[in-house]
């Protein structure tokens, strides 16, 4: 029992000594602020040169506080210790006396991370009245006010019924055009959702290729073609998607994301990379394309039965 525990005893020394490597702090600019005012909160970690940490970035939860904005220094390193902060900038729009923060760091492992949480910074609600009294005062006025004229119902239920029908007439005119132009935009708006996050998971699967990470990128490529070509992209494997798309780059590209979560094995993946969101970016132009198409398809098919 002796042996056991003084081994118990050493390994939570070590254990201990290590997560003290890693130093985070966060706080912010000032004790209180207005309803909706922007206001910084400042993000510190002090840590070994050889650690590799990620701070927050905008898609995390900040609630109750809404993120504005973000703003990241360059590394200090000094004596094999490297200090970063970041400030991000946020507005609280709780009707509570306090809000509290606390912001995680994330260390990045080779097949898990640690994560490290700041103390709670206090943000308190600064109101612009002091206080409420108790008795309204009401100022008199003996100035003669004069009275507005009865509203014409009946004029204005006869524009509007004229318009109403009007915009009947035009929407079944041109409802699918508008109905086009909705997809149009539906796509577009999915286009940017996924580039932006594309960038930002695939420049981080370069700098740190591990397993989650490339998971997560197969799956938002997969994801994203399924949802635009309505193909079960998500079930199948790679040589079923270079098959069904006729490309065998995309299997070669896929296998080289397939290496790192299947084998664990290290590698460059910014050509991969590269050339699915190439694939990805001309399905999103032959949707659109598409799109435009199919209403002339059906004025021609409707004027030739």
């Amino acid at each position: 029992m002796g042996k056991i525990g003084i081994f118990i005893a050493l390994l939570f020394i070590s254990l201990h000594t290590s997560a003290q490597q890693v130093e985070v702090q966060g706080y912010f600019t000032q004790d209180s602020a207005r309803l909706g005012e922007r206001v910084g909160f400042v993000l510190k970690a002090k840590y070994p040169e050889s650690t590799q940490l990620i701070f927050p970035d905008s898609t995390y939860d900040f609630s109750p506080l809404v993120f504005l904005e973000k703003k990241t220094f360059i590394s200090n390193t000094q004596d094999g210790t490297t200090l970063d902060s970041a400030v991000y900038y946020l507005s609280n729009f709780s009707l509570d006396p306090s809000v509290y923060l606390a912001l995680p760091v994330y260390e990045l492992s080779r097949y898990d991370s640690i994560t490290y949480f700041t103390n709670e910074a206090e943000l308190k609600l600064k109101l612009m009245l002091d206080s409420i009294p108790e008795q309204l005062l009401f100022q008199e006025n003996n100035v003669y006010q004069p009275l507005e004229r009865s509203f014409n119902w009946l004029l204005f239920g006869l524009i509007a019924g004229a318009l109403v029908i009007i915009l009947g007439v035009f929407l079944i005119l041109f409802k699918d055009r508008i109905k086009a132009i909705f997809r149009k935009n539906r796509e577009k708006i999915r286009w940017i959702q996924f580039e932006r996050k594309w960038k930002k998971l695939s420049g981080l699967l370069a700098q740190n290729p591990n397993q989650e990470l490339a998971d997560e990128v197969i799956g938002l490529w997969k994801g994203y073609l399924e949802s635009i070509t309505r193909q079960p992209y998500q079930e199948w494997t790679s040589s079923e998607i270079a098959e069904a798309l006729e490309d065998t780059e995309v299997f070669k590209a896929l296998r080289t994301i397939d290496m790192i979560i299947y084998a664990g094995k290290e590698g460059k993946t910014e050509d991969a990379t590269a050339y699915l969101f190439e694939v990805a970016k001309s399905a999103y132009q032959e949707k659109l394309t598409r799109i435009g198409h199919e209403m002339p398809k059906r004025k021609v098919s409707h004027l030739a039965g």
